[in-house]
């Protein structure tokens, strides 16, 4: 199944846009401020419950509106599913198929959905908690228990919290202990098996992309070589002190080198940015081959930043992915990955099928 049509109202600066997309490639086209990146990022909000922009939801209200819209269709021969989010001063709703969604894992599975833009490097730039969440939506799809183990530690985490917020006995922290071991450390082993896979995949296409030698290592939040359980133990005066759990999985990170060195603040802008696409796309190539979605890649303005030679590798890369494309570009003429299935320009936030 790929997405096959999205309709959105009132979202930044889009009144009413209807598009239907190519199961290959679509193409849009417009000038700058034109709202590309808009549509771009309502298909993001539907398939994640979230910007990739802003984590104010006020912001992707249109001026002099209450709330949006978006709904989506998802196709494939002899099988349709609706799906949409709604977002308001209330909060954000979803549903699928008619039903109210009770968690927005549910659209993730639903409509995988990733994005390369011009601020892609910002998973390198940024700190743990932007790689943290690239991490889980790839584990999330390879590992499909994973999304409610992870859901259960962060319900268990905020209940140890609260606990030491409010300068409760240690009996009554630890209590939350168990539970906070058992699932923290499930969380440790997937992500660990989906960075050594990860790895095999990025390391080729950073090869290509940067000429460079990639190498990953994730970093558990605790202690090498000691178990969550001790971590806890050994952390308790810290954890008293500042009122929160300074171990676990909430405070992983993925490490990342290139020819042997840490990569931030020694590469530039540009190579950030491939080498932030290169795990994207890598994490694309780990999606399950049977999976009844097949991923969808939003592709912002490809040239912004990158010289010709950059840009060429990076074309080269993105067509060998099996996912379905939607692109944005100054020019209707765009022809890099091939003819485009279906064609839109846009202007003044107005969509019009070419």
């Amino acid at each position: 199944m790929t997405l096959r049509r999205i309709q959105v109202t009132d979202f930044r600066c889009l009144h009413s846009a209807e598009l239907d997309f190519d199961s290959q490639f679509t193409l849009i086209s417009g000038p700058n401020a034109s709202g590309k990146t808009s549509l771009l990022e309502s298909i993001y909000v539907l398939g994640r419950g979230r910007s990739f922009r802003t984590r104010r939801l006020e912001n992707l209200i249109r001026s002099g509106s209450e709330r949006f819209v978006i709904y989506g269709e998802a196709e494939a021969p002899e099988r349709r599913m609706g799906m949409g989010v709604e977002g308001s001063a209330q909060g954000m709703r979803a549903k699928m198929a008619g039903e109210r969604v009770s968690s927005l894992a549910e659209l993730a599975a639903a409509l995988p959905v990733q994005i390369i833009d011009p601020e892609v490097h910002r998973l390198i730039e940024e700190g743990p908690s932007r790689r943290r969440r690239f991490l889980d939506w790839g584990v999330f799809h390879v590992e499909h228990e994973f999304v409610e183990k992870w859901q259960r530690y962060q319900q268990v985490l905020r209940q140890r919290n609260a606990a030491l917020k409010a300068r409760q006995p240690r009996p009554a922290v630890s209590a939350w202990d168990v539970d906070l071991v058992k699932l923290g450390e499930y969380i440790h082993a997937a992500r660990s098996r989906y960075v050594a896979q990860l790895t095999e995949g990025a390391r080729t296409i950073a090869l290509g992309l940067l000429g460079m030698e990639l190498s990953l290592n994730y970093r558990s939040g605790w202690a090498r070589d000691t178990g969550l359980d001790e971590a806890l133990k050994a952390s308790w005066g810290h954890d008293q002190e500042v009122g929160t759990t300074q171990v676990g999985p909430q405070r992983a990170e993925v490490g990342i080198r290139l020819d042997g060195a840490p990569v931030k603040d020694r590469i530039s802008r540009g190579q950030q940015k491939l080498l932030a696409a290169t795990l994207l796309m890598a994490q694309l190539n780990l999606f399950p081959k049977d999976a009844l979605m097949r991923p969808t890649l939003l592709l912002d303005d490809p040239a912004a930043e990158l010289d010709a030679d950059r840009l060429l590798g990076l074309i080269h890369e993105v067509s060998r992915q099996s996912v379905q494309l939607v692109v944005t570009s100054l020019s209707a003429g765009f022809t890099a990955l091939g003819s485009p299935g279906r064609r839109y320009t846009i202007e003044g936030g107005a969509v019009a099928a070419n």
